[in-house]
């Protein structure tokens, strides 16, 4: 059975009423929740990640090994804390706000291996971050390389889209190399504000 390998960054989400009350705590990050989902399906799985050994990266990882998701590759760091996200809802109206401690040498995962026709799943900040995308693009291009099918998650942040012009060499060459982009409205927006995905499709991907 083929393997799938999914790259991404894990949080710890908390969600807030309208009166800033908490409502209830769960795992964040687009690929870490398809990789948990994977995992309950049956499917072997494992996370590249990073998380501190700390109580939150705790809850993180036993999240992910509780719906079969080998933990193995998820770099445990010590000088840090692991990403939370407070979210904030209000008419509709979402607020969030990340706090991250990270260690100056960051990603130092264990790779694992990855054969023919195995899945590689990557996006979400990871893969358009100057400290973290070198090594990540290192590992997604060795599975190019041995023929694995490369899936790319955008799962832009909120609040890119002030500086996609940064970042849009990255998201270009994310793109370019991936066998399947899978992208919802809020990232089509953020990427190419105005145009939907059938447009996007035709004027930048097509070709």
């Amino acid at each position: 059975m083929p393997k799938i390998i999914a790259i991404g960054e894990s949080v710890l989400d908390t969600l807030y009423d309208s009166e800033n009350r908490p409502i209830k705590s769960f795992v964040g990050g687009r690929i870490a929740n398809t990789a948990a989902l994977l995992g309950k399906a049956g499917k072997q799985v494992t996370m590249v990640s990073e998380c501190c050994t700390d109580h939150t990266g705790d809850i993180i990882v036993n999240f992910l090994a509780s719906n079969g998701v080998n933990t193995h590759s998820i770099d445990r760091f010590t000088d840090g804390a692991t990403a939370v996200s407070l979210i904030f809802e209000n008419s509709g109206d979402v607020k969030r706000i990340n706090f991250e401690k990270y260690p100056g040498c960051r990603f130092d995962v264990v790779w694992p291996r990855i054969d023919e026709d195995d899945v590689v799943l990557f996006g979400s900040f990871y893969s358009i971050a100057d400290d973290l995308r070198t090594r990540l693009f290192e590992m997604v291009n060795y599975a190019n390389e041995r023929n694995a099918i490369i899936m790319y998650l955008p799962g832009c942040r909120h609040g890119i889209n002030c500086r996609i012009t940064k970042v849009m060499p990255a998201i270009l060459e994310n793109i370019e190399i991936a066998d399947i982009m899978i992208a919802n409205r809020s990232d089509i927006e953020a990427i190419y504000p105005g145009e939907d995905a059938e447009t996007v499709f035709k004027n930048h991907i097509e070709f």
